[in-house]
């Protein structure tokens, strides 16, 4: 079964597949038009985006219709053994297809870093928690904070930042505090890694690891009695966080800041249903709540026709 141990969950109706890979691309604005195509034409919705750099995202559909897809990106230029991650989702994570051009697939805002020049030493996850334990190992937690607050790995360091471009100012704060220690870094899926090692050769840190496949096939391939990670992993898709063998966690999405909430949380004063909740409060003005009201109206009116606004959660 993808994504899961065999018996540990009946399989699901959607097959979720992220993925990234780093390559030049000569000209993204080409492939861009064939591969919506070839997506749309199956049913496979999800978010793609293309750049001079590589391709970097999640998509889900059928099975079949998702290995359709892997062989298709396979093809692409240098894309050969690409990168990518396959779990399940009990509903459509995904309201439609999108494939947009970009700068960069995940952006950092650093124009002399270049993955495919020189990454961190992978580790593989069953090898990760013997590095993380050791004494002379700092652990360093690439994503954002929303990210990070719902899970990490034990004794791993938060640069609690709200953007990827952050991290380069947050080394240049924090570094001295690593003099000495050999570098151990992980994000969701490892493309985050792919530039924040390379950007840590440049700064000439000499010992640096990343997690090979990420939280994700972490949560995949270790067993939950053996594992160093806390919590439940972001997703950016419909199921918004997944737990051990990938299982779909507890929380939901708050529409209006687009941060994970727990079913509980909707009972606090500070929710009210795409318009707020104790996490964005005070982010927005009354104007910009109504205009979140009045979205949320239109999603209602969808709902009652039977017609779909936005993805399950």
């Amino acid at each position: 079964m993808i994504g899961t141990r065999a018996g540990r969950k009946p399989r699901a109706m959607f097959t979720v597949c992220a993925l990234y890979h780093f390559t030049a691309f000569d000209d993204p604005a080409a492939l861009k038009g064939p591969l919506a195509k070839f997506c749309c034409s199956r049913g496979i919705t999800g978010s793609l985006l293309l750049a001079r750099e590589g391709i970097n995202g999640t998509v889900a559909g059928s099975e079949g219709t998702i290995r359709e897809l892997i062989a298709h990106i396979d093809g692409l230029p240098g894309c050969a053994g690409f990168d990518y991650k396959l779990s399940t989702a009990s509903e459509q994570p995904f309201g439609r297809m999108k494939v947009r051009l970009k700068r960069e697939i995940v952006t950092m805002g650093q124009p002399d870093v270049d993955p495919r020049a020189a990454v961190g030493r992978y580790v593989q996850p069953a090898d990760w928690n013997e590095l993380i334990s050791a004494p002379d190992v700092a652990v360093i937690d690439t994503r954002n904070d929303y990210e990070v607050a719902i899970g990490t790995f034990e004794g791993a360091e938060d640069p609690e930042t709200a953007s990827f471009r952050d991290f380069p100012a947050w080394w240049e704060a924090n570094k001295e505090r690593f003099h000495n220690k050999r570098i151990a870094m992980f994000c969701t899926g490892g493309i985050r890694c792919e530039k924040s090692t390379n950007y840590l050769i440049g700064q000439a840190v000499e010992e640096v690891f990343h997690l090979k496949g990420g939280i994700l096939k972490y949560l995949e391939d270790v067993p939950e009695d053996e594992s160093l990670w806390h919590g439940e992993c972001f997703v950016f898709d419909g199921r918004v966080s997944v737990g051990h063998g990938l299982a779909e966690g507890p929380h939901e999405m708050c529409h209006a800041c687009r941060r994970p909430i727990l079913p509980e949380d909707k009972g606090r004063p500070d929710y009210e249903e795409g318009v707020s909740c104790h996490q964005c409060i005070d982010d927005y003005d009354e104007a910009r709540r109504e205009r979140f009201r009045e979205r949320q109206r239109q999603i209602a009116l969808s709902r009652a026709r039977g017609e779909r606004h936005l993805g399950p959660r």
